[in-house]
């Protein structure tokens, strides 16, 4: 008669399903898949430009010009603006340093006039208006302003201007024999022409064969 094992008392063996095999080494676990809707939304594209046609391309280039003609336009009246406000603020700088000397003049000839009315010493006020021409001098070389020497010269057209001619003996043909205004010259330019009578020269004598034409 066979023995029967107490179940109890004797450990029961696994079976071969039962037995798991350690994991293997440096093998990792595998990472849980990664939601649809976690990853992040592309960026749609950006709509490509379309293509500009020739006649688009002109009236581009033309209200670009346009623009161009506008801005430089505005900036030549600015600049003529700015050049007749210089011309301007010149002429008067000039006018008051012109003028400068002039003033002291000014002074003497109402001194002068004054002096006529109070006395009538014909001397005194010569001797004045002496001083007057003198500081009419004195302000034209502060200018550079030199007066033209006319009587006893040639008659030059670029500096003179002929108002009459007359004979004499003394003075031959072609030279000033007076003056009746003074010329002016700054440097080389002149300002104001000297108006002079010019000698025509002697007298010449008639011809008596024209004296006997006349009488028949």
């Amino acid at each position: 008669m066979k023995k029967h094992k107490d179940n109890r008392s004797e450990t029961e063996m696994p079976s071969e399903d039962q037995v798991t095999e350690p994991a293997p080494e440096n093998v990792k676990p595998e990472e849980p898949a990664t939601e649809a809707w976690d990853a992040e939304p592309e960026e749609p594209a950006a709509p490509a430009e379309p293509e500009q046609s020739e006649e688009e391309k002109l009236r581009s280039a033309l209200a670009e010009l346009q623009a161009k003609y506008l801005y430089l336009q505005a900036e030549y009246q600015n600049y003529r603006k700015r050049v007749a406000k210089d011309v301007a603020d010149a002429r008067s700088f000039a006018y008051a340093d012109a003028l400068g000397p002039f003033m002291t003049v000014f002074d003497f000839l109402a001194m002068a006039d004054t002096a006529a009315v109070q006395s009538d010493n014909v001397e005194s006020i010569r001797q004045g208006l002496k001083m007057i021409i003198a500081e009419f001098n004195k302000a034209f070389d502060t200018l550079g302003v030199k007066p033209l020497e006319t009587v006893g010269q040639s008659f030059d057209p670029a500096l003179h201007e002929a108002v009459a001619h007359e004979t004499s003996e003394s003075v031959p043909e072609g030279k000033i024999i007076r003056q009746w205004s003074n010329g002016f010259k700054m440097g080389e330019k002149l300002l104001r022409p000297a108006r002079v009578v010019v000698s025509d020269g002697a007298p010449k004598p008639e011809d008596p064969g024209a004296e006997k034409q006349t009488e028949a």
